[in-house]
């Protein structure tokens, strides 16, 4: 079985979800500007992904 591969973008804001961005809570915001980290995992827990941003770096 082969996997299929897109792009969706995460947000924490408000929004309303559509094919290519979903949102995380559209009432309430869940990082903060200063710092913090983000890990998508997939339904077997395995990290996809990972956006760290803060303290004079981003990534």
């Amino acid at each position: 079985m082969s996997e299929g591969r897109a792009t969706v973008r995460i947000h924490t804001g408000e929004g309303r979800d559509n094919r290519t961005d979903l949102y995380q809570d559209p009432r309430n915001y869940v990082g903060d500007n200063n710092r913090d980290k983000a890990i998508l995992r997939d339904g077997r827990g395995h990290t996809v992904d990972t956006e760290c941003w803060g303290d004079g770096h981003h990534r």
